[in-house]
């Protein structure tokens, strides 16, 4: 029997194979859809793209690795993240850019910021540094990002703005940051701190988790960019 085979009763096995399908499917959606939007959503489009490549290309080594020894080192799930979580920050800084630049100062604090959060959070897990200290550093930047979304030059340009089909979507995309990855250091104190089992239940809450966290994040954003683009359409013709 080829023990690289997905069992029909293998979940955790499915849900890497469901997830990576919709990763996928998401990339080259919105790699179509670059030239579907107006200049300014070329950008945050493309970049929610590149986050969709990247996971897929994870979700890939990680599941093969699963189904030959029927656990995914958290190696996998910090390689994609130190690419994608950085690059879904930036997103959505381009995202609000389309109305205007925030700083650039900004732009670096946050990918900075973002960059150490997952590497720091890596660290702490895999046993290089402090534990505790490695997610209470991790819990400060994600505040710190969170609250560049709800207080800083972000917020205070979308709440000028007069599209309110802008302000819709970075309110849900402002909410998948705060709630949607909110999984991420909920999972790991359980794991690592009131002694929870992990016996695939930690893959398979992140693989359905990144049904919003990814998936839908990058079609958040292109909703916003196609009716920014109608919007435009049906500007010119009148």
């Amino acid at each position: 029997m080829n023990v690289s085979a997905l069992q029909t009763t293998d979940i955790v096995g499915g849900s890497y194979s469901v997830a990576f399908f919709g990763m996928v499917a998401t990339t080259a959606l919105l790699l179509l859809a670059t030239g579907w939007v107006g200049r300014l959503w070329k950008l945050p489009v493309a970049l929610a793209a590149i986050v969709m490549l990247v996971a897929a290309l994870d979700y890939f080594e990680a599941r093969e690795v699963w189904l030959a020894v029927k656990q995914a080192p958290i190696i996998y799930q910090y390689a994609g993240w130190m690419i994608t979580i950085p690059v879904q920050v930036l997103t959505l800084y381009f995202f609000v850019a389309t109305v205007a630049a925030p700083s650039a100062a900004l732009f670096w604090r946050l990918l900075v910021v973002a960059a150490f959060t997952v590497l720091v959070r890596y660290l702490g897990e895999a046993g290089f540094t402090h534990a505790a200290l490695s997610f209470l550093i991790g819990i400060v930047g994600w505040l710190y990002v969170l609250g560049e979304c709800f207080f800083g030059q972000m917020n205070e340009i979308v709440s000028r703005s007069e599209d309110e089909v802008l302000q819709r979507g970075y309110f849900w995309l402002r909410l998948i940051l705060t709630i949607g990855w909110a999984i991420y250091p909920l999972s790991d104190f359980i794991t690592n701190f009131a002694g929870g089992a992990d016996s695939g239940g930690r893959d398979l809450a992140f693989n359905l988790a990144d049904f919003v966290n990814r998936i839908g994040f990058g079609l958040a954003i292109l909703a916003v960019a196609m009716n920014a683009a109608e919007a435009r359409t049906q500007t010119i013709g009148r």
